[in-house]
């Protein structure tokens, strides 16, 4: 099949009638038509259309191994740093399609899958893995361009660190029995993006389950699969308008609870079970990080480019350039975007062949994105917002522009150098993506994109190489 087009994805998420639930009713009928759905499900259309864009396809896509057919770039395996900038220009044009609101391209989740096989080789010989199995899973998702959400996170009954789940049902997602077709699984897991609105639902465990091995598993299956659910939170879609809500009517990413009511998994879709030292090991031993923050740091680029420009448009349309509080505060955007482009390009010139023979771009750099930008991205929005000041809140609708009422609002709401309906336009679009329920959404969304930063901040620190810089200092503290 190889790379589809936006028609052939949505004709694929209209046939798979996965059970979703949202506000208490389970979703039926077309959910490329759902109001929850259809903005994102049509820019993911978008996405894959870009694939066949003649100008583009070269860019987009590469020859399989397998039948040299197109397939979309971002399941290439990287050999040579050049694989990396190819993979990082796929990655920028599917980022810019949605100014890199949205966190859940199929890049993502591609390359994760990508980032498993390629490392697959550490699975072998050990005990309930299955390491050809990911491969041959790869190759498949791959030659058919399927598309995926992901569920690793455990509800958040008890966060503390001593808490062991006492349950008569099993609360957190775990294998409850295994049989001659495979796995069975009880539970749920938490904050599946685009859950129900994906060909599949890739699942596994991170860290080590100290108490419980039967919740360290990774595997992958249909999101159709039966007795599989996903519960929605509230939608943050404003309206349909995109004048009103320029980005949640398009971007908005619909969040789910997956719940697993005793679900088989087949043994062929299992990639390890019941051993936590290898859930603990392999997210990290493998290229997970790398090539997942190498996509994450090259859409939080797009996304800090698209932040700059509409600060830039705020201060041309009321003309408050001439401050140096103003300036201040758009060089703070300006000294984050640098910074990430620097670590980006520092992770790929640093780019080392890994013992599978693939390219990993420098974790250290990405690493350190990965702290820089939950701290930056808040700030940038209420930079945002300062900018606007009460502009962003005085902001009437579409329909009141096609109203009597026009002409006081051309009069009164006007710009330095724009209409009054383009000035509005311009603030709704400030308000969607900084204080809207969808912009709040995005900046929680980055805050814990890799989890809690604190965390994140420790395993820079754990992991840093730091030896070296300590030896020197005793070095001349002998002298």
């Amino acid at each position: 099949m190889g790379a589809i087009t936006g028609k052939e994805l949505i004709n694929r998420v209209n046939q798979l009638n996965p059970e979703i639930w949202f506000d208490g009713n389970r979703v039926e009928g077309l959910l490329s038509e759902h109001r929850a759905f259809k903005g994102v499900i049509q820019s993911k259309a978008d996405l894959y259309d870009l694939q066949h864009d003649p100008q583009l396809k070269d860019e987009m896509t590469f020859p399989s191994p397998l039948t040299g057919e197109a397939v979309g770039l971002s399941f290439l395996q990287p050999k040579t740093k050049e694989d990396l900038k190819k993979r990082r220009k796929m990655m920028e044009h599917w980022a810019r399609l949605s100014f890199g609101l949205m966190g859940r391209t199929p890049d993502y989740l591609n390359s994760v899958l990508m980032s498993f096989a390629s490392c697959a080789g550490h699975l072998e010989g050990k005990e309930n893995c299955f390491p050809n199995n990911l491969r041959t899973f790869f190759e498949y998702a791959r030659e058919n361009d399927l598309s995926f959400t992901h569920t690793f996170i455990s509800p958040q009954v008890n966060r503390s660190q001593v808490y062991i789940e006492n349950s008569p049902e099993p609360i957190a997602a775990k294998v409850v029995d295994e049989n001659e077709q495979g796995i069975i699984v009880k539970g749920a897991r938490l904050l599946a993006t685009q859950g129900g609105l994906t060909d599949e639902v890739l699942v596994f465990s991170i860290g080590r389950f100290l108490f419980n091995e039967d919740e360290a598993f990774a595997f992958s299956i249909p999101s159709n699969t039966k007795g599989l659910k996903f519960i929605c939170r509230d939608s943050f879609i404003g309206g349909e308008s995109h004048f009103d809500h320029p980005l949640s009517s398009r971007y908005e990413e619909m969040d789910s609870i997956v719940v697993f009511d005793n679900v088989l998994v087949p043994w062929n879709r299992v990639f390890y079970y019941n051993n936590g030292e290898v859930a603990e090991e392999f997210v990290f031993q493998s290229a997970f990080h790398h090539y997942a923050k190498h996509q994450v740091l090259t859409r939080q680029i797009i996304k800090t480019e698209f932040i700059l420009g509409i600060a830039e448009l705020l201060i041309d349309t009321i003309n408050i350039s001439e401050y140096q509080h103003v300036q201040e505060k758009v060089s703070e955007i300006i000294i984050g975007l640098e910074t990430m482009k620097a670590l980006l390009e520092k992770a790929e010139n640093d780019a080392t062949l890994d013992e599978w023979g693939f390219m990993r771009p420098s974790i250290v750099p990405l690493k350190v994105a990965s702290n820089v930008f939950p701290k930056i991205y808040p700030r940038f929005t209420e930079i945002i917002q300062l900018l606007s000041a009460s502009g962003i809140i005085t902001l009437p609708t579409e329909r009141a522009f096609r109203s009597e009422i026009v002409k006081d609002l051309n009069l009164y709401l006007q710009g330095a150098n724009k209409s009054a309906e383009e000035r509005v336009k311009l603030f709704r679009l400030a308000w969607d993506l900084t204080m809207s329920s969808f912009g709040t959404r995005q900046t929680q969304y980055e805050r814990y994109f890799f989890g809690d930063p604190i965390r994140v901040a420790s395993d820079l620190y754990k992991t840093y190489p730091k030896v070296d810089y300590v030896n020197k200092v005793n070095e001349f503290l002998k002298k």
